[in-house]
């Protein structure tokens, strides 16, 4: 497949409610994938994490929304618009934070915040102020001297000063201090409340677990997974440590169903349970039980297992996806 015409199977569509809806999404770079066949629904007033490694496909997947490149095949539409025969209109009624910042260097932040308000034209930069400080943001130096951290804080703020309908976020965190994540993810928390969208990539898989509602998690240009947080969390391995008032027999937990693993130390039984656990418990009863802990996987754990396997690529990257955070 090459990179030339694309397909173009856009119809027309009734209007949907969604924030994003993909259809059979597809990117080639000449014989090398970017993205294959992401469909994806998103609605309105979610935050949606969408998660991934390098070179998996996250941002090609985000430039493709937003009209940056031009898909092989597939559509893709937000807001109820075409991505693009419409992306002017999305542009105006979205906010985006790039993975890789292209800020002008020599401007201050205050100068950028008066100067993108100017372009977008009747915005109150009020809400601009109140975010910089929030975040801490320095608004007097020049951009171009500012850290990694502090160039995040003043690019956050130009994104959500209009307080857009969808903000889109490729690695937003990135170089940010623990403090001001926190007063970041508030934000986050504080756009959903308000019936706002955010589509949020990220490899930082704490950040996504703090404040998502859904998951999707994007391997070697596929969408392997969409699913609300709490029902991937359920189906993680989950680690139970049972402490008996005696050893405990080797076999006791041989044939109970969801046990992935069991060691046993004297009178302490590690367990590594998949699913349900309330075999592993009417089989631990068999016994006094003297202390029980349970350690539910994170949202790692998860990430890590779907991506087991041989761990060879699809294919080789575009050096636009390696060179780019997603």
């Amino acid at each position: 497949m090459t990179d030339t015409q694309p397909t173009d199977i856009r119809e027309r569509r009734p209007a949907t409610g969604l924030a994003i809806d993909t259809r059979e999404l597809t990117k080639w770079y000449g014989k090398n994938r970017g993205i294959i066949d992401v469909s994806l629904e998103v609605p309105r007033g979610e935050i949606f994490g969408f998660l991934g490694p390098n070179g998996s496909g996250k941002s090609t997947t985000i430039r493709l929304l937003l009209d940056l490149i031009r898909p092989s095949s597939g559509s893709a539409r937000l807001l109820d618009l075409d991505a693009e025969t419409d992306s002017l209109e999305i542009r105006r009624r979205s906010g985006y934070v790039p993975g890789e910042l292209a800020l002008y260097g020599n401007q201050s932040g205050l100068s950028a915040i008066r100067y993108f308000a100017g372009l977008r034209g009747g915005i109150d930069t009020t809400y601009a102020f109140e975010l910089a400080e929030r975040f801490r943001a320095d608004l007097d130096r020049p951009i171009g001297k500012l850290s990694t951290g502090n160039k995040h804080k003043v690019a956050i703020v130009l994104a959500l000063m209009h307080k857009p309908e969808l903000l889109v976020l490729d690695e937003p965190s990135t170089g940010l201090d623990p403090l001001v994540q926190q007063e970041f993810q508030a934000v986050l928390r504080e756009t959903r409340a308000e019936g706002r969208t955010v589509f949020l990539s990220s490899h930082t898989l704490a950040e996504v677990e703090r404040v998502t509602d859904r998951v999707g998690i994007i391997r070697e240009g596929r969408l392997i997974v969409v699913e609300r947080l709490s029902d991937l969390k359920s189906k993680a391995v989950r680690h139970l440590e049972f402490e008996f008032d005696r050893p405990v027999p080797p076999g006791l937990f041989n044939g109970v169903a969801g046990v992935l693993e069991a060691r046993i130390e004297g009178r302490v039984a590690n367990i590594s349970v998949e699913g349900v656990v309330d075999p592993v418990v009417r089989a631990a009863s068999a016994l006094t039980i003297v202390n029980v802990s349970s350690v539910e996987a994170d949202l790692d754990e998860i990430f890590l297992a779907y991506y087991r396997g041989d761990g060879a690529p699809l294919a080789e990257t575009h050096p636009e996806e390696v060179t780019s955070v997603g």
